[in-house]
């Protein structure tokens, strides 16, 4: 069982799936940051200086008591809908390069295959039969 389980770590699926989670993991936070810090401050001061994290409707302001009040916090939403499409983005750009550059591998004409053992036999036959008459 040990065996079978090596087999199947081992294999170059399971080892792509490993980086690609280590490597979305690590995209994540780039990206946060890009829409956070470049993309929605230049975008909110164009919509008149609007701070989107900010946005939010307040259901219950208690001003008695501190952090109480209830908020729906929409700008948050507007953020991370953001974050997606340019995650959505960038990898639907890397998936058409790379089925781009497997096409291109894949017209690439493939070289003849070597003669097998019988053509070479009757090709034999064939220059003997061409020499003798």
């Amino acid at each position: 069982m040990f065996k079978e389980f090596k087999t199947f770590l081992s294999q170059g699926n399971i080892l792509d799936l490993a980086l690609a989670v280590v490597m979305g993991g690590a995209f994540g936070p780039v990206i946060a940051s890009m829409v956070n810090d470049i993309l929605m401050p230049p975008i909110g001061f164009v919509l008149g200086r609007v701070n989107f994290s900010e946005l939010a409707i307040v259901l219950f302001d208690d001003t008695s008591a501190a952090n109480s009040d209830v908020v729906i916090g929409y700008g948050k939403l507007i953020q991370a809908i953001i974050n997606f499409l340019i995650i959505a983005s960038i990898v639907f750009l890397l998936m058409k390069a790379s089925a781009a550059t497997k096409k291109q591998a894949a017209e690439a004409p493939a070289a003849p295959p070597a003669p097998s053992n019988e053509e070479n036999l009757l090709a034999e036959i064939r220059d003997l039969l061409k020499n003798r008459g």
